[in-house]
Formats: structure tokens, sequence, C-alpha cells
């Protein structure tokens, strides 16, 4: 069946397209213009020459930030962090979400335990007791370090306690007939079923923990032990000369904050790029089903 459109719905359409299109430019385009810097040479991008081709094409930014062993170090120290705490963070999640997403009359204490979960979102006890606790705890200087104080994203939490909700009632009923408790009922008929959900809050802890750099500057006492956006941090956009061999001040010379920067934002991102079209169709799902409340 062929359809005909008028002619304002056939101007809307063109206005729509053109306006997605200018937003997309408006994405796409300055990642274009970061990447052409971060090939392009010092004296290049300093002057401002560059726009969205790299002049004077240079890897000098990149080799001065691969060519480190600590460069691969924090790189195995952030691949661990992500494993322990996507894992820890998705188990925790789905644990709290599950309870909370009962009525009040099967779980009585579930409005006093959400906002006690809410609270945590609005009122933050600051960084000095939380330096604290985790000095205090033994696990300064440690994964466990990066991994606890965030092993339960309350955001998280909230999306997929909404997707549970909004699952058929009729399928808990019949486990509950078939002999099923709600252990089994949560990991074999939820979980399953929940897999955009899960998949977009698993993306979310995923760029959590690969981009954050604060936490570890803090609670890490050795550079040894910072992740790669903690040592990215330190050494090329603070530029931390304790941290640089003298074979690497030829180096310096070469890269500026610019290029430095640049080359920093994809080799951060590109992780991140690779996975995010296996999770794409998902995505959308996931966080549409999982922000409305039914």
């Amino acid at each position: 069946m062929v359809e005909h459109y008028s002619v304002s719905r056939k101007v809307f359409l063109v206005c729509n397209y053109m306006f997605l299109c200018a937003m997309a430019l408006l994405c796409i385009l300055p990642l274009v213009h970061v990447l052409a810097i971060s090939f392009s040479s010092s004296a290049a991008a300093q002057a401002g020459y560059v726009k969205l081709w790299p002049v004077e094409f240079t890897l000098s930014s990149y080799q001065f930030v691969l060519k480190k062993p600590e460069f691969f170090r924090s790189i195995g120290v952030t691949l661990e962090r992500v494993g322990i705490g996507v894992l820890v963070n998705m188990v925790l999640t789905i644990m709290v979400a599950y309870p909370l997403s009962k009525e009040a009359k099967k779980f009585k204490a579930r409005t006093v335990y959400a906002w006690v979960f809410v609270a945590t979102i609005l009122f933050s006890g600051g960084l000095i007791p939380l330096y604290m606790t985790i000095k205090y705890t033994g696990i300064m200087n440690s994964i466990w370090a990066l991994v606890l104080p965030g092993a339960v994203p309350v955001f998280n939490v909230i999306l997929l306690l909404n997707f549970f909700r909004g699952l058929p009632k009729e399928l808990e009923e019949a486990a509950f007939i078939d002999g099923a408790g709600q252990w089994t009922t949560l990991w074999r008929i939820f979980v399953p079923l929940s897999m955009p959900a899960l998949a977009t809050v698993t993306l979310f802890a995923t760029v959590n923990h690969w981009n954050s750099w604060f936490d570890g500057l803090i609670f890490m006492n050795s550079p040894a032990n910072y992740p790669l956006q903690s040592y990215l941090q330190t050494v090329v956009i603070n530029r931390d000369l304790s941290l640089v061999s003298s074979a690497d001040f030829a180096s310096l010379t070469e890269v500026n904050d610019r290029t430095a920067k640049a080359a920093q934002i994809f080799l951060g991102a590109l992780p991140i790029l690779l996975v995010y079209p296996f999770l794409q169709r998902f995505f959308m799902k996931g966080i549409v089903l999982g922000s409305v409340k039914e």
C-alpha cells in the first residue's frame, strides 16, 4: 500500500529530517574536530589552524601516551575495575530493584526503603567522611576503594524497578503456583525477561566505571594503582613531571595540552564507542520502559 502525504505533511517531514541531520552534525563535528587535533602537530593545534582535517599529520600525542608501561598498567586496573564493578553493580541493582518493585501490601517497608535510597541521590555525606570511611575500613589503595562506594547506583535501581513493575503479574503468580520461591522467580523469570533494561543499566555502569578518574586520585596512594582516566588526568593533562621519565622530555616538546587532551578523549572513549553499537538495540527500549511508572 502506497501512502500519499499531504503538502503540509511533506513539509513537516522535510523540516524534521533537516532538523535531525543538523542535530546529528552538531554531535559529530566536534568529535571530528577533536580527532583532527589529536593527529595534528603541536604548533598547528596551538595556532588554531586545525578544523576538520589534521594539519601536519603526526602521531606524537598517541605515541607519548601509548609508549609508557604505566599506561598499559592503568588499562589493566581499569579493566579489573570494570569487570568487578559492573558485576557488583548489576547483582546489587537487581537484588534491590526486585523487592522495591512490589506493592506496599506485599512488602510493607517498601516505601521506607525506597525513600532511604532516594535520599542518597539528594544528600551526600561529603568528600571527607567518604575518605575517612574508605581509610578506616582498610580498603584504601585497593580496587575495592573504587568499586564499593558506588556499589548500588540508585538511578539504575529506579530504572530497573519500574521495568519490573511493567512485567505481567500473571507470570509471577504462575511461578508461585508451580512452587517457585522469590529467588527462583527473580533469577528465572524476571531477569531473563528484563534483558533490554539490564543491557541499559549495564551500559550505564560500564561507562561510569570507565570514565571515573577523581576517585582514583583520592583513594590510590600509588600511581601504579591508578585507573586509566586517573593516569591520563595526572600525566597528560596536569603534566605531573614526577611521573615522567627523562626519556619522555623530548616528546613533551612535540605535545601540547590541546593535542594531548584530544588524544586522551579518544583513547578513553574508544572502548565505549566499540561496545555501544552492540547494546544500542537494547538501549532505547530499556531506557523508555524502565523510566515510565505504570
